[in-house]
């Protein structure tokens, strides 16, 4: 059996296992999916969507088995596939969704993975900073944070919304959110990114500065290769605090619903657009919008920029608090990661646990070479 690495076989293992987790969200919509989230999608679109990552799992996985490449991956999509035909596929019948006080994200990280993989993948490839495969080491980490963050949003929004709603009831600021409702929404939406990205990068700030709280921000800075997919590295803690923060003044000022859904969108396509593999030039923009190259230098395992470059949305921010550093034109970092990389293990389950415990060294840390890593990776 040959290992060669084939992108067929790949995509197929994908697919079928997204598939099946589909097939689930269908058998399961109350449990399973979004509440928040059905009401962005169709029925039919959800339908058609599985239909046809099911019929491109089997074509790419049998013509991945037939040209002897990666079997045992392509057998993987194929048979997740089958099971999730014999599972109903995309004809499984539900009745009418159930109000239910808890459910998980699962149909959120599948139509978001699928999206943006077929977004970034191609063109990180075309445009990379780096040229590497999407299966980059530690990329199962990765994955396995964008799994937890997508699966567990519901449970996020309820911790998050309980701690601002109970912090709004207590501040004195009712007189002043008729005069923000007021305003017109493109004055909200860019009042509301520039309240949002100060909170978040006097947060963030601390994150480097605070010991304790550098703990679970060091998860986050411990990747070593910085794609699409490494933004989703965050400690759950780190998630938690962030979004409070950042929620908070925006829930004390009073923003409308329309400004806020401007902003939620536009968080979630910097965020990934931030962490990018993508060597795009911006000029003038860059002091303007924060960018690939702009975020890239604050993820480097460079001395000069530990301390620089902590605004997510907007340089304005940096350039108030001192931090704004844009490097010279047409430079990116050589190397990312933290300054101290034995500090940080390798795998989302030892990670979770590094801010309940002291300072210490790893044997397998993140980006450790060949000989001293453990012989899987977690």
């Amino acid at each position: 059996m040959t290992h060669t690495r084939s992108w067929t076989a790949s995509i197929s293992a994908a697919l079928g296992l997204c598939a099946l987790m589909g097939v689930l969200c269908f058998h399961f919509p109350d449990q399973l999916t979004s509440r928040d989230f059905r009401a962005t999608y169709t029925e039919a679109f959800a339908r058609n969507l599985l239909l046809a990552g099911l019929v491109a799992s089997f074509l790419l996985g049998t013509l991945a088995i037939v040209r002897g490449r990666n079997r045992r991956l392509a057998a993987l999509g194929v048979g997740s596939a089958a099971v999730a035909v014999m599972l109903g596929g995309a004809t499984v019948d539900f009745d009418r969704i159930e109000p239910t006080p808890y459910s998980l994200g699962l149909d959120w990280f599948v139509i978001s993975l699928f999206f943006s993989a077929l977004v970034f993948i191609p063109i990180e490839r075309m445009k990379a900073v780096r040229p590497m495969s999407p299966l980059r080491p530690e990329w199962r980490t990765d994955l396995a944070y964008f799994f937890m963050s997508h699966v567990l949003v519901q449970f996020l929004l309820i911790a998050v919304t309980a701690s601002t709603t109970a912090i709004d009831a207590l501040a004195p600021t009712d007189r002043l959110k008729p005069l923000v409702h007021s305003l017109p929404l493109w004055a909200q939406f860019l009042l509301a990114v520039l309240c949002a990205d100060l909170a978040q990068a006097l947060l963030h700030r601390a994150y480097h500065n605070v010991p304790f709280l550098w703990r679970f921000h060091a998860v986050h800075h411990s990747s070593r290769h910085m794609d699409w997919l490494a933004g989703s590295r965050i400690h759950i803690g780190e998630i938690l605090m962030t979004r409070t923060v950042v929620l908070l003044p925006l829930v004390l000022l009073g923003f409308s619903a329309e400004a806020l859904n401007a902003y939620v969108i536009m968080v979630g396509l910097q965020a990934v657009l931030a962490h990018a593999n993508l060597k795009l030039e911006f000029g003038w923009l860059e002091y303007v919008l924060v960018t690939p190259r702009y975020h890239h230098w604050h993820h480097a395992r460079d001395m000069d920029y530990v301390d620089a470059n902590y605004a997510i949305h907007v340089p304005l921010v940096d350039m108030l608090m001192g931090t704004f550093k844009r490097p010279p034109r047409g430079t990116w970092p050589e190397e990312y990661g933290v300054i101290k990389l034995e500090t940080v293990p390798r795998g989302l389950l030892r990670q979770a646990l590094l801010p309940l415990r002291p300072m210490q060294y790893h044997d397998d840390y993140v980006g450790a070479e060949p000989a001293r890593r453990s012989s899987a990776e977690r």
